[in-house]
């Protein structure tokens, strides 16, 4: 834990006691601090009581001797409509933070000299957060890795020698968060998402800004228009600035070339590393998030031969592109964390010739964006509620069966895998649905993937690469 020295002998307001407000909380306490912690759940208000947590009802609190209030990234700040804890917090001039404003000011607070690393984007902040992460460490680095992904960040181990910080940030998390300062920010991408917490794709856009503005070297996708942008107001405001491009060969920045990462610098372009053969890494996206980790390692200190070994042994994100087994040359393939259309053209993307399991409970538009992957698909087994939704939507462009169950439907695109005279066949979960018509979410239904594909005769577990 990172004890909250900055704020001892403040009184400090919470709202929000899940599992990383009750730890922020404690951070808090841990560093001197008088908390006083609220929730508008009941049995929240208990759990955080029994672990220690001074709780109270907001509403009967004298704001006035109150210095900071910390409000949970889940809960309203500015839309559909502030909670009524920060109208009254705002009505007292009183500042409104998050545990990541808590977590740059302990580390400036200490003088820490420990790199600080913060993701964000529209899509691919897990994958890169992990991928970074895991690179440090293979390197010998002590990588703490936390924030939206894994352990809350007040619960990372406090500064030390040869610490660096990871830190996956959702814009709900920047927004509570000021004076962010990474010593590297990445920006991978933008896309319309959230706007009904953030209003407009402008506002949106401008929190996620944030996070690279105040960077020491400003990581940016510059795939969308928004990320061009970005970067060129950030160059023009004297920031270090470092473009990347899934697709586009870059005069100044870094941009994949296939399964090659490069680099182009005073007119020259050279070959940074490479992605061949890492399974992990499959696809366009992943070459994103593979640049934007390699920029961040060597902005840090790493050389190049450390990043390319911690690449090649990654060993990827659970539910996402998962290797979940070889049977023969069938490959099985777990993308559980798909949820929809958009979440699962990246998998789709990224086979040739694919034994698709899809289904659950349909989210709007159903797969219809996704027909451009259809001649990828040598047939679909539907699952859940979706299922004759989807049926109506492949009609005869794909051959498909209704196959009811995720295990049924393992066996049966087993089967024919197998029986298919491609190189590579591949069984791939990307259901581009929720799973809350069968599993409680989309872990569940992929550790059910997993099991089922466990069970088949002769499949052998596999890493990061081929």
């Amino acid at each position: 834990m990172i004890p909250a020295r900055s704020f001892e002998g403040k009184k400090v307001a919470l709202f929000g006691l899940g599992g990383s407000g009750i730890a922020t909380a404690r951070a808090l306490m841990e560093g001197g601090a008088s908390v006083v912690a609220w929730d508008d759940n009941p049995d929240s208000v208990g759990r955080a009581g029994s672990q220690g947590v001074p709780t109270a009802d907001l509403r009967g609190q004298d704001w006035s001797d109150i210095a900071s209030f910390v409000l949970s990234p889940g809960v309203p700040l500015t839309h559909p409509k502030p909670h009524w804890t920060v109208e009254l917090a705002r009505a007292a001039g009183v500042e409104i933070i998050g545990d990541i404003e808590l977590f740059v000011r302990e580390r400036r607070w200490n003088g820490s000299d420990a790199p600080f690393i913060a993701i964000t984007g529209t899509n691919g902040k897990s994958t890169t957060t992990a991928l970074t992460a895991h690179i440090l460490a293979s390197a010998g680095r002590d990588a703490q890795m936390g924030g939206n992904i894994g352990r809350a960040v007040m619960t990372l181990d406090p500064p030390g020698e040869g610490r660096v910080y990871v830190v996956e940030c959702s814009s709900y998390q920047i927004d509570l968060a000021p004076s962010i300062d990474p010593t590297a920010g990445i920006l991978l991408n933008l896309t319309p998402d959230h706007i009904d917490r953030h209003g407009t794709m402008q506002h949106y856009a401008g929190i996620k800004e944030r996070l690279v503005a105040g960077s020491e070297t400003a990581i940016v996708g510059v795939d969308d228009s928004w990320g061009v942008q970005i970067a060129e107001r950030l160059e023009r405001a004297g920031r270090k600035v470092i473009r990347i491009s899934k697709r586009l060969p870059l005069a100044d920045g870094m941009f994949a070339d296939g399964q090659d990462l490069m680099q182009a610098r005073d007119g020259k372009v050279s070959r940074l590393a490479s992605l061949e053969g890492i399974g992990s890494l499959r696809g366009q996206h992943n070459a994103q998030n593979a640049l934007a980790a390699v920029a961040a390692c060597l902005s840090v200190g790493l050389d190049i031969e450390e990043i390319q070994a911690g690449l090649r042994s990654f060993p990827g994100l659970a539910h996402r592109m998962e290797q979940a087994g070889r049977a023969g040359k069938v490959l099985f393939v777990n993308d559980s964390k798909a949820t929809n259309a958009d979440a699962a053209a990246p998998a789709l993307s990224s086979f040739p010739r694919i034994y698709w399991i899809a289904g659950g409970l349909p989210k709007e538009g159903g797969i219809e964006p996704l027909r451009g992957f259809f001649p990828r698909i040598a047939k679909a087994y539907l699952i859940g509620e979706a299922a004759p939704a989807f049926s109506a939507t492949l009609g005869e462009a794909v051959p498909y069966e209704i196959s009811g169950t995720l295990e049924a439907a393992v066996r049966h695109a087993a089967a024919d895998a197998a029986a298919d005279e491609h190189a590579e066949p591949v069984v791939l979960l990307s259901p581009a649905c929720a799973s809350f018509d069968q599993y409680k979410n989309f872990e569940v239904r992929g550790d059910a993937f997993k099991a089922a594909v466990a069970a088949i005769e002769g499949i052998r577990p596999i890493g990061g690469t081929r």
